[in-house]
């Protein structure tokens, strides 16, 4: 079969989440035909595995503008910009009604396989730029299909692929035969099931960010009601003033709870910290119980579960025919990398960018949103937003417009991560806007909320 021409082909989105959606709308109103492939069956599948999450973001800061533009005629109105969404409500209320209104631009139950330029694997020069993308998935029966595309634009996110529990990277010996007591995700305490794996239990909470704060927040609130509830939190550093965020100084006043809900967990005797421990061995104990050992040696009492909240990483295995210019630590744009780098930034350091920075050297791929930041946990949605306006202003050959800054992002506290439940009153109490003045008022269930797996 021999490929139409590249200016007559869409642009192929990757992933049908809030990025991959945002992308949709920015492509089409610049008069680019967009083409969503999404692996799950519904618009937002990633958010909806995780969503009992409350973003720790406001509706405003969680909606694109093109994408609001796209929904107004439909009858869509935004819900109040300053509440706080879970993942739920961010997929049903926003991100569902915007997959409708782009009805076919989107493919459901379509995995992509791999994607390289037609005829020219990646070590082939010649004409290469001239030849349009080929793109190879599965559909939900089965079936291999490919289809060609003027540009690729990557938001297939990192949520499928977590980082495992053992300190090197890798996964610790005997993790992988332990996956029966250990879980890569928060979990969801108000779905009876879930609640009873965890009540009167002793689970170890591996990992530092936001996730983690969640957590041992959630499992604090569990020991209230169920005696015997205890979590172990194990930290790979040592404890320290920025341990648990930007708490009281941060812009986004429920991220900075989030830390606090997690440091009150420590304080009201719910969790221990376990401090400079780099898991390298899970044991199997008589009763089945999991014995956690350390790269030092040291041995932990046994746990009854494991939850490993250390971060996300790329699927770069189906891009593998095309030339990517990543950072050989974060698996980032080489331009983005050191603005993202975890070491020195926060969400607040990070300036907005786009097409400048999330080039490659492979001409019209672009990764975006989660997936650009490696395995940096930094991320937010609005950052997502203006990556995507960016890039469909260069495609559309207005780059005045995609090298325009549009986004000012809040400063200071950690990014990333998951969030509390419920009302996030707490959050929103205290004086000058702040989060709560002190962890006693930060009841667990009530504050704090943040995001999952879409970084928000």
């Amino acid at each position: 079969m021999t490929a139409p021409a590249t200016q007559d082909l869409p642009v192929v989105v990757i992933g049908a989440g809030p990025i991959g959606l945002a992308a949709a709308a920015h492509l089409l109103e610049r008069q680019l035909t967009p083409l969503v492939l999404e692996a799950g069956p519904a618009a937002a599948s990633a958010v909806r595995e995780w969503s009992h999450v409350r973003l720790f973001s406001t509706w405003g800061e969680v909606t694109d503008p093109a994408a609001e533009k796209l929904l107004a005629p439909t009858g869509w109105s935004r819900p109040d910009g300053a509440a706080y969404p879970t993942g739920g409500d961010w997929a049903e209320l926003y991100l569902q009604p915007l997959a409708d209104a782009l009805g076919d631009h989107i493919r459901y139950g379509a995995t992509v396989t791999g994607v390289s330029r037609t005829g020219r694997d990646r070590v082939v020069d010649a004409d290469r730029e001239s030849q349009p993308f080929v793109v190879h998935f599965t559909t939900a029966d089965g079936h291999e299909e490919r289809l060609f595309a003027q540009a690729i634009v990557d938001a297939s996110g990192t949520w499928t692929t977590p980082s495992p529990a053992g300190g090197s990277g890798l996964a610790a010996l005997g993790e992988r035969t332990a996956t029966d007591r250990i879980t890569y995700r928060v979990p969801d305490l108000k779905d009876p099931a879930v609640r009873a794996r965890y009540a009167g239990k002793r689970t170890a909470v591996i990992g530092s960010g936001a996730s983690a704060f969640t957590a041992l927040a959630t499992l604090a609130d569990l020991a209230q009601d169920e005696p015997g509830t205890h979590a172990l939190w194990i930290l790979r550093r040592g404890l320290s003033g920025s341990t648990f965020g930007g708490g009281e100084a941060d812009q986004l006043p429920a991220r900075g709870a989030l830390g606090l809900a997690a440091k009150a967990a420590v304080d009201n005797g719910h969790a221990d910290a376990v401090t400079g421990f780099r898991t390298e061995t899970v044991e199997r104990d008589t009763d089945g119980r999991l014995i956690l050992v350390s790269e030092d040696g040291r041995r932990l009492d046994p746990v009854d579960e494991v939850i490993a909240l250390t971060g996300f990483r790329p699927d770069l295995s189906f891009l593998s025919e095309l030339r990517l210019g990543l950072d050989e630590r974060l698996q980032a744009p080489t331009a983005l990398a050191p603005l993202i780098d975890p070491n020195v930034h926060s969400c607040g350091t990070v300036y907005p960018h786009g097409v400048n920075e999330l080039s490659h050297p492979e001409k019209d791929v672009y990764l975006v949103g989660m997936k650009s930041y490696g395995r940096a946990p930094t991320f937010l949605a609005m950052t997502g937003y203006e990556q995507v306006r960016s890039i469909a202003a260069s495609l559309a050959g207005d780059q005045e417009a995609a090298e325009r800054v549009e986004l000012t992002l809040p400063e200071t506290g950690v990014c990333g991560g998951a969030g509390l439940f419920d009302e996030p009153d707490a959050a929103q109490s205290g004086e000058g806007g702040g989060c709560c003045a002190a962890p006693t008022t930060l009841q667990i269930g009530i504050g704090a909320p943040a995001s999952s797996g879409g970084g928000c």
